[in-house]
């Protein structure tokens, strides 16, 4: 019983610093008890928890939350030994030279989450999150994912972002075989009207996606005729992301990539 406690404990915890992982900087403690469906002296006491070792800080005018300095520090800490700060220059050239907006993500649970691109807002944190179902980075998270993690089941109802989106398990399923052969996901108009979105793996030794590239734009500058052309420069930047930051024992043959 003590052992199911404590599991209880940490999912709890888990689930009040997640409250944090979409667009708002600052919640409430009644927000927080509301979205968790805990008590408000439950959800004061983890909040009190995770205040005192610094996972959670509360403002002082207006005793709402925010997180704190120890999230920080593990972000940082992460950013930086998976060698994200080397890349900025790699994405910022495609970019520059497709004319589009650029973004790296990995995946969390139901999620791609961009760690690094234009389409994030630092300040708001929104774009943070994306479908997984909806999105071409999704897509390739998904048809590369190391055996076993790919059950669609886990993704629970797919939502309908657009009338193009796709909502059934086995249509996805079938969408994301051709992904994989093709080499590359695409995004057309399924998670927003006039979006259109080309993306491409960061894959290591074992062919297991690492992370995902996407470039986006419209279908007028992303068009039938230049897919291939985008396709191709997102493809040469994955190689440089693969040098930049996989360890040189988990990275691909050279030939495996040609």
């Amino acid at each position: 019983m003590a052992a199911q406690d404590g599991v209880k404990s940490v999912l709890r915890v888990i689930a009040i610093l997640d409250c944090f992982g979409g667009g708002d900087a600052t919640l409430s403690l009644s927000e927080l008890s509301r979205r968790l469906e805990l008590p408000t002296s439950t959800a004061h006491r983890l909040a009190r928890t995770l205040s005192g070792a610094g996972f959670l800080e509360q403002e002082a005018a207006t005793g709402r939350y925010r997180l704190g300095p120890s999230i920080t520090e593990l972000g940082q800490l992460s950013f930086h030994r998976r060698g994200l700060h080397r890349i900025a220059p790699e994405l910022a050239e495609l970019a520059r030279v497709t004319s589009a907006t650029v973004d790296l993500a990995v995946r969390n649970g139901r999620h791609a989450v961009i760690l690094s691109g234009g389409s994030l807002n630092p300040d708001s944190g929104a774009g943070l999150r994306r479908p997984l179902h909806s999105t071409a980075l999704g897509k390739v998270l998904l048809a590369w994912d190391p055996a076993g993690r790919a059950d669609l089941s886990e993704l629970g109802p797919l939502r309908a972002m657009t009338g193009r989106t796709i909502v059934d398990h086995g249509e996805l399923r079938a969408e994301l075989d051709r992904v994989r052969e093709a080499g590359h996901a695409l995004n057309d108009g399924e998670s927003g009207d006039g979006v259109r979105t080309v993306a491409v793996p960061v894959l290591d030794r074992l062919d297991h996606v690492r992370y995902a590239l996407a470039v986006r734009s419209t279908p007028l500058v992303i068009s039938d005729a230049r897919i291939g052309w985008f396709i191709a420069h997102a493809r040469a930047c994955a190689r440089a992301l693969e040098v930049l930051l996989l360890p040189p024992t988990e990275r691909r043959l050279r030939a495996a990539q040609e």
